[in-house]
C-alpha cells in the first residue's frame, strides 16, 4: 500500500507544480483582461458590476497612443528586416566557405548572443551623444540591429548549412553569380528559417522597454512600450481600466507572432537539404 501511494505521489506531484505554477501566470492576464472592460477597475481582481468598451475607446482614439503603436511597428519591422537582410548576407561566407579563424569567429558571435544589453548601455549611451544619434528613432534601431544581429547570423548560419551546395553549384554552371544564388536558390529554400529569425527580431524589439527608454527623451518619439508610463498619475493614482486595454492591445502583436511561429519554427529548426538521396 505505501508503495502504490509513493507512486501516485511521484506522478502527481509534477502536475500539481506545474499547475499551480500555470495558475500563478494566468492570475495577471486574467485581471487584465477583466479590468480592461471594467469601469471601475482596481488593483483587485473582481467580476465588474458592469461592462464597458470605453476604456478600449479611450487608448484606441488617443492619437498619442495611435503614434506610439505605429513608431513601436516602425522599429520592430525596421529592425526585423534589417537584420535578416545583413546576416543573411554573413552568413553566407561562414556556411559556405573554409575561414582561417571561422571557428574563434563564430564563438565571438555565439558570446555575444549572451551578452546583456545592460552591461553596454553606459558607454552606448556616451557614444550616441557624441555621435548626435541620442533621441533619434533611427539611432534606436540602429543599436538594436546591432544587439540582434549575432543571434542573426549565427542562427542564419546554422539554417543555411541544411542548404545543399549542389544546388549553387548548377546555378552557377548556368550562369549565376554569387548574389543570384543567394536570392534564388538558397534564400526561397531558407523561408522557414529567415521566418524564425524575423519573428524572434520582432518579438524581442516590440517588447523592449528599457533600450527606447534609456535613448529616446522626447515622448513623441515614445514607442508603445514606454507609453505605459502615461497612466500612471501623480500620488500612485492609476488609470487601471485604461492600463488594462491598452496593455491588451499591446499584446497582440506578440500573439499574432507566436501563432505565425507555430507555423515557421518546427519546419525552421527542423530545416532539411533540398535534395534527395
Amino acid at each position: 500500500m505505501t508503495e502504490i501511494y509513493r507512486k501516485v505521489v511521484y506522478r502527481t506531484l509534477p502536475y500539481a507544480a506545474l499547475t499551480f505554477i500555470g495558475i500563478c501566470f494566468l492570475l495577471p492576464l486574467l485581471w487584465v483582461l477583466v479590468a480592461s472592460v471594467d469601469p471601475n477597475a482596481m488593483q483587485s481582481l473582481k467580476v465588474p458590476s458592469s461592462l464597458t468598451a470605453g476604456n478600449y475607446i479611450d487608448v484606441i482614439t488617443s492619437r498619442a497612443n495611435q503614434r506610439a503603436f505605429l513608431i513601436g511597428l516602425f522599429i520592430s519591422v525596421g529592425q526585423a528586416l534589417i537584420v535578416v537582410i545583413i546576416g543573411l548576407l554573413a552568413a553566407y561566407p561562414l556556411s559556405r566557405y573554409q575561414l582561417k579563424y571561422k571557428k574563434p569567429f563564430m564563438l565571438t558571435i555565439l558570446f555575444m548572443t549572451s551578452l546583456p544589453i545592460t552591461a553596454v548601455m553606459v558607454p552606448v549611451y556616451q557614444l550616441f551623444l557624441t555621435l548626435k544619434l541620442y533621441d533619434n528613432i533611427f539611432g534606436v534601431i540602429l543599436f538594436k540591429v546591432a544587439s540582434a544581429m549575432p543571434y542573426g547570423i549565427w542562427m542564419l548560419k546554422n539554417f543555411m548549412d541544411s542548404v545543399p551546395n549542389e544546388l549553387e553549384e548548377a546555378a552557377w554552371v548556368d550562369g549565376a553569380s554569387i548574389l543570384a544564388g543567394i536570392r534564388r536558390i538558397v534564400t526561397p529554400l531558407m523561408i522557414p528559417g529567415i521566418c524564425t529569425v524575423a519573428i524572434f527580431t520582432f518579438s524581442g524589439s516590440w517588447g523592449n522597454f528599457f533600450v527606447p527608454y534609456i535613448l529616446l527623451s522626447t515622448p513623441e518619439k515614445f514607442p508603445a512600450a514606454l507609453k505605459l508610463y502615461q497612466f500612471f498619475g501623480q500620488y500612485g493614482m492609476v488609470s487601471y481600466g485604461k492600463l488594462a486595454a491598452f496593455s491588451t492591445l499591446y499584446a497582440i502583436p506578440s500573439v499574432i507572432m507566436y501563432i505565425l511561429s507555430q507555423q515557421f519554427m518546427s519546419k525552421g529548426f527542423g530545416l532539411q537539404g533540398g535534395t534527395k538521396g
